[in-house]
């Protein structure tokens, strides 16, 4: 599993859900008033036999529209970062990082579709599940077959995203796990772009 394609996916999704504003009256209400999120999260990751294959931590931020940033402390320390044009990963410990334009990166994957170039309710259907393990969950399942995200799952908790699983096409799930969430606080232009040591690879289309 590309484990940054699922992130992506989830990331964007918040960055551009109120395109379903009309959707459910809750979710409307929390996105539509969504201006930008940051957290800390613990990721886990497992295949499709339920056997964990990674578990990692760290602190997003975003802001809409598109720009984002993930900050993985543990186990490793990687960033990846979207400026809004192009994609930054970077990997500490190969001293490496990969850059594309945002729409190339995420060209076959629904989030480039939720991204505002087509409106949400034509790729993605949604439903609320209802109540689960405390949370208020709802399901979006992309109406386009792809191999990178099969099905989305949001919990709130008190009106507040908490959860988000993504679930690929060859059943691997990632679930992101949210905590001392900070909503609508102004955030500085340089939390969203990237500076790289002297010396690092970097491949792609650097600007």
């Amino acid at each position: 599993m590309n484990r940054f394609r699922s992130i992506a996916s989830a990331v964007l999704l918040l960055c551009w859900f109120p395109l379903a504003a009309s959707a459910a009256d809750p979710v409307a209400d929390y996105f539509s008033s969504l201006n930008t999120f940051q957290a800390d999260f613990t990721q886990t990751v497992v295949d499709s036999n339920g056997q964990s294959l990674q578990e990692s931590q760290g602190r997003v931020w975003i802001q809409r529209p598109g720009q984002f940033r993930w900050d993985y402390r543990t186990p490793y320390r990687q960033l990846i970062v979207a400026d809004g044009e192009r994609l930054w990963t970077y990997d500490e410990d190969l001293e490496q990082a990969t850059v594309e334009r945002v729409d190339a990166a995420l060209s076959s994957t629904p989030a480039m579709l939720l991204s505002g170039f087509r409106p949400l309710e034509e790729v993605m259907r949604w439903s609320r599940i209802g109540e689960r393990d405390g949370l208020d969950w709802y399901r979006l399942d992309p109406k386009q077959k792809d191999a990178a995200v099969e099905q989305v799952q949001i919990g709130f908790d008190d009106g507040q995203v908490a959860v988000i699983d993504v679930r690929d096409g060859f059943g691997n799930q990632t679930r992101i796990r949210f905590s001392d969430i900070e909503s609508n606080k102004t955030l500085g232009a340089d939390r969203f772009r990237v500076e790289l040591p002297p010396g690092t690879d970097i491949i792609g289309d650097a600007p």
